[in-house]
């Protein structure tokens, strides 16, 4: 763990350490660029502390890909900054948060479009739903939370310039002959190309919709203001179909796939068959990552794809 030091006139001295665990993963997945992000921290915290007249209020938090840090504002608001890297995922963040304005969402207070820190509202990152979910019966009504959430952050249509669903399903297919060939078995290989058919029927019709791509149970977390608020979307233009699968992957049990799904297929009012393609699409876009790694298929993906594949109706 990394430890810096910064005193300054508003913040007297910050005492900040950089988790292993965000170091390593930031090493492991973005390479250069994550080590370059790595190296900024320090002068980074100690920039936007004094740019926005904070004080810090606690530890440090992280996850894979970013530093928060508890803040509170001068005229004694608590608030957090998130630090991480900036790339094709993070940079819709803000503009997604802008766009939700607090409705189902953590609010943005401020923003530096140049490296991609934000200044957003204070919850309670101690209470996050998959606390819920400790009990089959939680479990569901941890998917409903995130069902009601999904419901309310996919009502509005993406803005200009948003990255787009249809050219992430147009590069997967492009991708799929090719990733098919590194599948040596023969019912992984089957599953893997269903998802691929699926996209192809839904493709032509992919959505105008503002998504949250990641709402699994550990990006909600609990606020004053509402019950649960949902956190760290990586936004995207499509149709609310492909937002499901977190909440099917969660807490896994493939038993409770088809009711997860048609719960919230149900609340977000889509139709059954397009939710499905999109879903399956899902899991073809883990799969594709999968290989490309050189890691093997996830074997819950592919009970998702089963279940699914037989949902037909």
């Amino acid at each position: 763990m990394r430890r810096f030091t910064h005193g300054g006139s508003v913040a007297g001295v910050i005492d900040i350490r950089i988790p292993d665990g965000l170091i390593e993963s930031q090493y492991e997945y973005a390479g250069e660029p994550g080590r370059a992000f790595i190296a900024a921290l320090p002068a980074r915290v100690t920039e936007f502390v004094e740019r926005w007249d904070l004080r810090v209020d606690g530890p440090s938090m992280h996850g894979m890909a970013a530093l928060v840090l508890p803040v509170v504002r001068r005229d004694g608001t608590p608030a957090a900054v998130k630090f991480q890297l900036l790339d094709e995922e993070t940079e819709g963040e803000p503009v997604g948060l802008r766009v939700w304005g607090g409705d189902g969402a953590v609010r943005l207070l401020d923003h530096d479009a140049d490296t991609g820190t934000m200044l957003l509202e204070r919850l309670d990152s101690g209470r996050m739903l998959s606390s819920m979910a400790t009990t089959v019966e939680g479990t569901r009504q941890a998917v409903l939370v995130i069902a009601e959430l999904l419901a309310r952050l996919t009502s509005v249509p993406a803005p200009a310039g948003m990255r787009r669903l249809a050219d992430i399903a147009g590069e997967m297919l492009e991708d799929l002959p090719g990733a098919l060939k590194a599948i040596p078995d023969p019912v992984e290989r089957a599953l893997v190309e269903r998802g691929g058919g699926a996209v192809r029927e839904v493709i032509g019709e992919p959505g105008d919709r503002l998504l949250h791509w990641d709402l699994h149970f550990e990006n909600v977390l609990a606020a004053e203001r509402e019950p649960w608020l949902a956190i760290d979307p990586k936004p995207l233009a499509g149709d609310p179909g492909f937002d499901l699968w977190p909440a099917l992957n969660n807490h896994f049990d493939a038993e409770d796939v088809l009711w997860r799904f048609d719960a919230m297929s149900e609340i977000l009012g889509l139709d059954r068959e397009r939710a499905r393609a999109w879903t399956l699409g899902r899991v073809l876009q883990n799969a594709l990552w999968e290989i490309e790694d050189g890691r093997p298929l996830d074997e819950e993906d592919l009970e998702v794809a089963r279940r699914l594949s037989g949902a037909r109706g």
